[in-house]
Order: C-alpha cells, then structure tokens, then sequence
C-alpha cells in the first residue's frame, strides 16, 4: 500500500467505525411459510422477504417512535408502487408513513433516558402474522417478547378483517377504544388480545405490562415474523 493509499483508506476506515459505533443493527427474520414485505421507519424503508430471508437494518443511537411491522399479500409494480391487504404504507414498497391496520407492530426508542433502549409489541392497530422481538447481546437481564397466539383464528367478529383481526379504535372510532380525549380503561376487546399476548401492549394506554427495557446503546435486536 502506498502513502497515498493510506490517505485515502484511513478516512474510510474512521467512516465505517463511526458508522458501526453508533448505530445498533436490528436483524429481520421472516419464518412465515410466505412472502412478507417487511416494513421500517425510520430508516430503512421497505423490503419482500419469502421464508427465510434476513434483512439487517442499522438504527442510528437516539431514534425515537421506531417502528418495524410486516405486510401481507402484497402486489407491486416495476416502480415500486401497489397495494397490500395489510400493512399497507400509502401503496408504496419504501414506507415513509405508517401502515393502514390491521397489522402487529415493533416499536422501540434507542439509547434514550438514562441511557436505556424502550422496546414493545403492539396491538393497538391490530393484528396481522406473529411476532417476536429479541434482544440478541444484551448485558442486562432484559428479554425476548412475543405474540404468537392464533388471534385472527379466533378473532371476534365485530374485528374481523381479510388478512387479519382489526382494532376496536379503527372499528369504532369511539373514546371507550380510541383514548385520544383523555384517559380510557380496557375493555372486553382489549382483553381478548391481552389475554392471548401477555407481552404485548392491548390498548392505548397499556403502558404499565407492555413496555420492555435494556441498556441502551450497545443492545442488537432480532425481529422474527412466525416465530
């Protein structure tokens, strides 16, 4: 290598340990016996994963409102443009907005207060494929949480909806399920996704039994679709 070269590499070398150092990797799984259009904001986008694919996505430290969720059935031109029955992200393969319920979505704040990582499964919009959310190297004694009960199976059928089991709030729009007018409690709803994923966060304010911790900054993460 000549002087020039180590110029020239030593920069890239720095570029890509930064890179690394501040940036915790979340490794996407899809187990599912079919195709899943693999969702993720903020960054990343959108990715197809028939069974068995990885998609390694970097999250940069201090993101917030992060959120991860699969999309079923879906059909898409040269372009990249289309539909899903799920999940669907404003009919386009890269999601720069959220997804139109039903579906079970990741969420998680990275390297926030005290230095922690926040994490969860939610069914506030509903439900769509299993899921599970692992941290894969943590140093603490954080866990893995799941929902892997067959809730569209036995959905009720107020909820009921091709592809999955909906929301009480999208199929009602009323306070009792929305909470978006102050404080609300669960319901008979609620409870039925409660009941069958205890991890997972069953209505809006749902906080106390649904949110998951680690230490921040330093923690992978492996997101399995049909664990």
């Amino acid at each position: 290598m000549t002087t020039m070269d180590c110029v020239i590499a030593l920069p890239l070398l720095l570029s890509l340990f930064i890179t690394s150092s501040y940036a915790i990797n979340f490794e996407i799984l899809n187990n599912c016996p079919f195709t899943v259009w693999a969702a993720t904001r903020p960054v990343g986008g959108g990715q197809p994963l028939d069974h068995g694919g990885i998609w390694n996505i970097n999250m940069p430290l201090g993101t917030t409102r992060g959120r991860i969720w699969g999309r079923t059935n879906c059909e898409f031109d040269g372009s990249g443009e289309g539909t899903c029955q799920t999940g669907d992200c404003g009919g386009t393969m890269t999601c720069t907005m959220g997804g139109k319920p039903p579906y079970t979505m990741a969420e998680f704040t990275i390297d926030q207060a005290n230095n922690m990582d926040f994490f969860d499964i939610s069914l506030v919009d509903g439900f769509n494929i299993p899921m599970s959310f692992t941290p894969t190297n943590a140093t603490d004694k954080c866990q893995s949480i799941s929902c892997t009960a067959d809730i569209v199976g036995q959905c009720p059928a107020a909820l009921r909806d091709p592809g999955g089991c909906n929301n009480p709030c999208t199929t009602f729009g009323t306070q009792e399920y929305c909470c978006t007018n102050g404080p609300c409690g669960p319901t008979d709803y609620s409870r039925f996704f409660k009941t069958r994923c205890p991890d997972a966060y069953s209505y809006p304010l749902d906080d106390a039994t649904s949110t998951s911790s680690c230490n921040g900054g330093t923690t992978d993460y492996s997101i399995v679709f049909c664990p």
